[in-house]
């Protein structure tokens, strides 16, 4: 039976002590309707700001930050359970630092022995299961859908030719402006090494500091500062930063260039990256994959998997890179997403593997245009709630009202009804208080993205014990499962029904007008002007101090 999204439960005082049962089949209070009204902040954030924004306070630091900081406050004294995330995304680092101990492991399972010990269906599943086996490139559902037509019903069919004759057009209208670019960045950045090595020979060492450049005087060496002034002025912190960046832009440029020849010529189209895996992609009961440890980091570039599970549950306070949101947890790593669009088959088995092994809350940080076999991927969210398991849904980054244009993996085939009760979609913001609030990327939609949580510029985890600054509704979602995961750790008794309306409930309310994403342009500036309300059904953004109160006040009874 399918259940119309609703916006918010029934309000309900509660004052006294109730049993577990009782507390499953309570309604959520619809939240207080208080706007937090302080002026946005002015002053550059400073370098802990910058790492851990996503952690602070709206009404302490003028930053729009998740509380979590005040919510541990809160959890002073009070016990909690430990709670099993799986992480369904690209492999997962968890030799890092900041995640080895933090690594869910089976111990039902006997590393190395090739038998089935648990008798799960996986062999040798020590932290997960790798889908993937050693593949790692893939296709795009579309091209993948043209290579394969009988895959795909006929409407779909049409939908995807006409895409893909769109895609062609737009990568002919794109090549000029990626090889300037490309040029532009590969000017710069030689710029940037030259000026390097000129200040390393000036000051005879290789750290010195942006005042130092713009107080040279040396006409030897005015051409070197002002390319610095430049990069400066683009908010990176030094030379080192802006080679990293200015690298990372070219090889950026130069893989789209390469990208759009092949969708031009067709070349898109001419492998079948799958047979990597060795298993048919369209039958369901086909498991491929292994537990070889490929679940953990197996190639450096993949890096997605490793700062969403560092986002949610990186080891707190342990003199390391970062703290994870949620610090009673086990990161269960599920390798289910290349590089490319993931497969239906391999979305639906992932999921149903972490729901099978222990998994109270799962994150599914990816998304694509067309789901061929969206039915399996429906099945396994409908079974993950049948197990009380809650679902935290990356929103997508393309700027666009979800309430009308699908993304998939969704919860609403029809863009309005539910099938279950237990996805959490979330949608992208920034650490502006203004207008700037919604990250420009992120989709929205008042039926379809339940609530925003931080997703701009995250600090987390990268492979190999190192740790950058990622921005998505790929970050924002691990925001937000770290907090449904403190509020099962210290809440089991609440369902993942309730823990989803909690965070929505409980979010903090923002009465603000901002720019609407996707909506700037070349005509349009300064973008669409809209009440953030529009943006969601909560109208809210996450905030873990309020959704472990308003926990803690359904199970306790608790003003």
């Amino acid at each position: 039976m399918r259940v119309l999204k609703p916006v918010f439960y029934s309000a309900m005082a509660i004052t006294t002590l109730v049993g577990c049962s009782s507390v499953s089949k309570m309604a959520v209070p619809t939240g207080a309707n208080t706007v937090i009204n302080i002026p946005a902040k002015k002053a550059p954030l400073t370098d802990f700001q910058k790492d851990n924004w996503q952690h602070l306070d709206l009404a302490t630091d003028s930053i729009p930050g998740m509380s979590v900081d005040k919510a541990y406050t809160f959890l002073q004294g009070k016990k909690s359970i430990e709670v099993i995330v799986g992480v369904v995304d690209s492999g997962t680092d968890l030799k890092h630092e900041d995640l080895k101990d933090v690594a869910w492991v089976n111990k039902k399972e006997i590393a190395g022995n090739g038998i089935d010990d648990d008798k799960n269906g996986y062999v040798d599943d020590i932290n997960g299961w790798n889908f993937l086996g050693k593949s790692y490139k893939e296709h795009l559902e579309y091209e993948r859908i043209l290579m394969k037509p009988s895959v795909a019903d006929a409407a779909t069919l049409a939908e995807v030719k006409a895409y893909q004759e769109n895609k062609v057009n737009e990568a002919k209208k794109a090549q000029e402006k990626l090889i300037q670019n490309k040029t532009r960045y590969e000017q710069l950045l030689q710029g940037v090494k030259n000026a390097d090595e000129a200040f390393k020979k000036h000051f005879g060492r290789d750290n010195y500091s942006k005042e130092e450049i713009f107080a040279l005087n040396d006409n030897n060496l005015k051409q070197y500062v002002e390319i610095s002034k430049q990069v400066f002025g683009f908010g990176l912190p030094n030379l080192k930063t802006a080679k990293d960046e200015l690298k990372r832009g070219v090889e950026y440029f130069i893989k789209s260039i390469e990208s759009g020849k092949k969708t031009i010529n067709g070349d898109n189209l001419k492998t079948d990256y799958r047979t990597v895996v060795g298993d048919n992609a369209y039958d369901i009961n086909d498991k491929p994959g292994s537990g070889d440890g490929n679940t953990g980091h197996s190639k450096k570039d993949e890096a997605h998997g490793s700062h969403v599970s560092g986002i949610i549950g990186a080891t707190r306070n342990n003199g390391k890179g970062m703290n994870g949101v949620a610090n009673n947890v086990k990161i269960m790593a599920v390798r289910s997403v290349s590089d490319g669009d993931e497969y239906d088959k391999d979305v639906a088995l992932g999921i149903r593997y972490a729901v099978d092994n222990g998994a109270k809350v799962i994150n599914t940080s990816f998304g694509k245009a067309f789901s061929p076999n969206k039915e399996w991927v429906y099945d396994a969210l409908k079974y993950a709630a049948k197990k009380d398991v809650l679902i935290v849904n990356a929103a997508g980054n393309d700027g666009a009202n979800i309430d009308i244009k699908k993304t998939f993996p969704n919860d609403a085939p029809d863009l309005v009804n539910e099938i279950s009760d237990n996805v959490l979609t979330i949608g992208a913001m920034t650490a502006n208080y203004d207008e700037n609030l919604p990250a420009s990327f992120s989709n929205y939609g008042k039926i379809n993205v339940d609530i925003f949580a931080p997703g701009y510029n995250i600090h987390s985890t990268f492979p190999d014990n190192t740790y950058q600054k990622i921005s998505g509704t790929s970050m924002a979602a691990p925001c937000a499962a770290g907090v449904a995961a403190l509020v099962r750790s210290y809440y089991p008794q609440l369902s993942a029904s309730q823990v989803k309306h909690i965070l929505m409930n409980s979010g903090t309310k923002i009465d603000l007008t901002v720019t609407k994403p996707g909506s700037k342009s070349r005509t349009n500036p300064k973008g669409e002007l809209v009440p953030f309300s529009s943006l969601s059904v909560s109208g809210r953004v996450v905030n873990a101090y309020n959704a472990l109160r308003m926990a803690d006040r359904m199970v306790n009874g608790r003003k």
